[in-house]
């Protein structure tokens, strides 16, 4: 929720390295956006519009860190279909979703439909075979890794925009 402080975590990246939560944050405010998968289009879509406005986002002290309970060989998919220059990172045993908690089981006709029709392959992308997806929110954390804003809709088709990003990130003391 708004006000909550996170507990920092670390999480392999795109190029397997640690990304640390605590390290990102001394550098300023962090645009923490969850996605379900390199097989999502509306989630390429939202990484998209994000790659676009990162110049807009850097600008404002801010880092794009986006969360996927895919493994990291998956994450370099979604790297290619975005060309995303920001962070992205592989939420292990939903450590990360549980912390925000957004993981949620989908239904098994959508799991199949996902699974057919998008190429998805749940239990072979992500680091156990439970097919628990995240709700595709977003958190603006500011320095002290508190929650200042957050875009949290269930329906997987409405994201975060990106003038809603740029105008609730913190401004920095000087």
């Amino acid at each position: 929720m708004v006000g909550d402080t996170v507990k920092s975590f670390s999480a392999s990246d795109v190029n397997d390295s640690l990304f640390n939560l605590d390290s990102a944050l001394n550098k300023g405010p962090v645009v923490l956006v969850f996605y379900r998968g390199h097989w999502c289009p509306i989630c390429n879509k939202h990484l998209k519009e994000l790659q676009d406005s990162f110049e807009s986002i850097y600008a404002k002290g801010a880092s794009i860190v986006a969360v996927s309970p895919e493994k990291v060989e998956f994450l370099k998919q979604t790297s290619e279909k975005t060309n995303a220059s920001f962070t992205l990172i592989s939420d292990t045993a939903y450590l990360i979703s549980a912390q925000f908690d957004v993981a949620f089981k989908p239904k098994d006709s959508e799991v199949l439909l996902y699974n057919t029709m998008l190429g998805a392959k749940l239990k072979e992308a992500h680091s156990d075979d439970s097919q628990r997806l995240p709700i595709p929110a977003t958190f603006i954390l500011n320095k002290e890794g508190i929650v200042v804003w957050r875009h949290f809709d269930p329906n997987y088709k409405k994201r975060s925009s990106v003038q809603d990003i740029l105008a609730n990130i913190p401004v920095p003391e000087k």
